[in-house]
């Protein structure tokens, strides 16, 4: 009793980590989903004595079977009247047939169970959601599998996986031979390496080997087991036939069933036809027991009281609401009845039998209307998936003209499928039709892809051509001298370059960076150019701010002559020192303003100012002796004047607005000063082009002369 109690904790406690397993699939219960094999397998359960009779039975005074001789042939031969029935029929007086295929389950499970301690831990490993990994995750799931778990509890799950990845693998290569074909390849030399199918293939065929070689030797094991339990059924039979006392005769019935217990294993095509033999000849012994009711008896009702007890925790079950767990505890209980209780008496065997079938009667039901749920989710799913497969075909149906929409298009296809393997299961008569029109959905986008990219190759050549006239232009200007002309060619080469479209992938990388190294090695020469010039620039710059420092030092001494030429010499070195880095130029609006601080200490008006920095302009200008420069001087100084009067014109309009203000009001003041300012500038502006007018008349005069007395000179 001790020991059945054990077998049901083990039970219980090896559920518990795993109540919501068989929510995720059926497949994990070790029973197969109902309606789904119509094959009848006529094995009846039967039952075997587990315990001895109380002690005091053993001392029992039984008259030798000489003197019993009459009455035990009677008894044998009223129970030999009933062997042909208990050949097939022992504890278990009538199975209903809707209790008969759930009955059936759980044998043919417990006798998988029955070769190999180690199968019962097939019940709790969790069954995954394959159908919704991908190939790696797979592979994985495969290594841990056979790496953490016993070879033999795991064929299920490597069965489910094997068959999910031979599925994807096998849409993955088709989309991949189409890739192929679709790029000028022949279909007969298509070859692909994949990383993940190496891996699933060596870690299956390690599977493999291990199966094989465990089954090898477990077969050994079973078959001399088997021979064994064999040999014991022939000595159980030829205990009527040994002329000794019943006493003797009951202990050696008691070593037997020691001998049967401890038999081991046998193969689970033999279980129960071997157990249905055993108890069917274990009845007749206790039949043959008629000669000593007492001793009959008190096995019967211990058996009676463990029996009861298996049946009211089968009644219990009704309300365990892990259906899962109370299904492997079912199993539990039928397995103890089975191998570990002996018979009852004949008249409570159809009460007892008929309230313990009821029990997996009502767990049966249970599994139905568990499956009948499972169905109207996988219903729901398949309308997800319908779904995805309409989507994937409107896509397909659709396919854009240009590349950038078209890879949005390529993802919007993955999430689809990624959508499509994890809406779950659908129901198995549907199961092959769905994934077949979402392979046919995926292959038609595929097509209509490779087609796009097909006559988008043509293009791409055209395209290589124009790259390649671009490449050869930059690489002959790459060392060209002639800055002016070579740097903006270059720029519009780039440009041209960036406006052109894709190339044959196998022609980009080595183009672009042919092109790029052209690019770059004209650019760097050009700033290596610059970085040298920029060095004078820089000592420029040094000049400049020494030079500045200096009329920062400078102290008016009093001679008005003499502290203008002073300043006026400041002014002509500045002009002479060149140019300075772009980034240093506010050192000019320094220099400019202490300059002004020193004409208006000297009395010299702005404008006056102005026109003596103006002066050093004009020598500059007089010797370039260039007659561009001036004319861009007199366009430049023109388009001051006529900015300065459209000032002064919309001030002075302005001014008009505040007729009937007060000419204290700040905002009077303001618009006048404006426009005095304008004026005074208006006034600097126009001596400024006097100035250069004067100066244009006398190069022309200088000129003129010059050529007349060359003239002079030939004549």
């Amino acid at each position: 009793m001790q020991e059945n109690e054990q077998k049901l904790q083990e039970t219980e406690g090896g559920t518990e980590h795993n109540a919501d397993a068989l929510k995720k699939t059926e497949e994990e219960s070790p029973i197969s989903e109902p309606n789904t094999s119509e094959d009848k397998v006529q094995q009846e359960n039967t039952e075997k004595t587990n315990s001895s009779p109380p002690e005091e039975t053993t001392t029992t005074e039984v008259p030798p079977k000489e003197i019993e001789a009459e009455k035990a042939t009677e008894e044998i031969e009223e129970s030999n009247a009933e062997d042909a029935e208990k050949a097939t029929a022992t504890e278990e007086p009538s199975k209903e047939p809707e209790a008969e295929k759930v009955i059936e389950e759980i044998e043919e499970s417990n006798a998988e169970d029955a070769e190999d301690v180690d199968n019962e831990k097939r019940h709790h490993i969790p069954m995954l959601d394959y159908h919704s990994m991908s190939i790696e995750n797979l592979v994985g799931e495969l290594q841990r599998l056979v790496k953490n778990e016993k070879i033999q509890a795991i064929n299920k799950h490597v069965s489910s996986i094997k068959y999910e990845f031979d599925q994807k693998f096998q849409e993955f290569l088709e989309h991949k031979k189409e890739e192929f074909v679709a790029n000028g390849g022949n279909e007969i030399d298509f070859r692909y390496n994949s990383v993940a199918k190496r891996q699933f293939n060596e870690v299956f065929g390690e599977y493999r080997e291990k199966k094989d070689q465990y089954y090898k030797q477990l077969d050994q094991n079973l078959k001399s087991n088997l021979k064994r339990r064999l040999e014991i059924i022939e000595q159980l039979k030829g205990l009527m036939n040994v002329e000794e006392d019943i006493n003797t005769t009951y202990k050696n019935f008691k070593d037997l069933q020691e001998n049967w217990r401890n038999a081991g294993p046998i193969p689970r095509n033999n279980y129960n036809d071997v157990w249905r033999t055993y108890h069917h000849h274990m009845e007749i012994f206790y039949d043959f027991l008629h000669l000593n009711r007492e001793l009959r008896d008190l096995d019967f009702k211990h058996n009676l009281e463990e029996k009861m007890k298996l049946v009211e925790r089968a009644e219990l079950l009704a309300k365990e609401p892990d259906l899962g767990k109370a299904f492997r505890e079912l199993q539990t209980l039928h397995k103890i009845w089975k191998e570990d209780i002996g018979p009852v008496a004949k008249e409570q065997r159809e009460e007892v039998w008929g309230r313990f079938s009821n029990a997996t009667k009502a767990m049966h039901q249970r599994r139905q209307e568990h499956y009948q749920e499972l169905e109207k989710d996988y219903e729901k799913n398949l309308v997800k998936k319908q779904e995805v497969i309409a989507s994937i075909m409107q896509i397909a149906d659709n396919i854009t003209n240009n590349h950038r929409a078209l890879q949005q298009q390529i993802k919007e296809i993955e999430a689809l499928r990624e959508a499509f393997f994890k809406a779950g299961k659908v129901p198995q008569k549907v199961n092959e039709q769905t994934w077949s029109a979402f392979k046919d959905a995926v292959r038609k986008f595929n097509r209509n892809k490779n087609a796009f990219y097909k006559s988008q190759k043509k293009e791409q050549h055209e395209n290589l051509e124009k790259k390649r006239a671009l490449l050869g232009l930059a690489v002959a200007l790459k060392d060209s001298d002639d800055r002016e002309m070579a740097t903006p060619e270059m720029k519009r080469i780039q440009s041209e370059w960036k406006k052109i479209g894709h190339v044959p992938r196998k022609y980009s990388d080595k183009i672009w960076n042919e092109f790029k190294d052209a690019c770059n090695h004209y650019f760097n020469r050009l700033h290596a150019e610059k970085n040298e010039s920029q060095k004078e620039e820089y000592a420029n710059f040094e000049k400049k701010s020494a030079c500045l420092d200096r009329i920062k030092a400078f102290q008016l001494t009093g001679d008005k002559e003499k502290d203008l030429n002073t300043v006026k010499k400041f002014i002509a070195e500045w002009k002479t020192l060149g140019r300075i880095p772009y980034n240093k130029k506010h050192i000019n609006g320094k220099f400019n303003k202490i300059v002004d601080a020193l004409f208006t200490k000297l009395g010299v008006s702005k404008q006056e100012s102005e026109l003596l920095k103006y002066g050093d302009k004009m020598q500059q200008l007089a010797k370039t002796d260039d007659n561009r420069a001036i004319g861009n001087e007199r366009v430049f100084i023109r388009r001051k004047i006529e900015e300065s009067k459209s000032e002064i014109r919309q001030l002075e309009n302005n001014l008009q607005f505040f007729s009937n203000a007060s000419e204290d009001s700040p905002l009077v003041k303001d618009v006048v000063n404006n426009i005095n300012r304008h004026k005074e500038a208006l006034e600097t502006w126009k001596a400024k082009l006097k100035k250069l007018n004067i100066m244009e008349n006398n190069l022309n005069k200088a000129a003129e002369e010059s050529d007349e007395d060359a003239q002079n000179e030939e004549e």
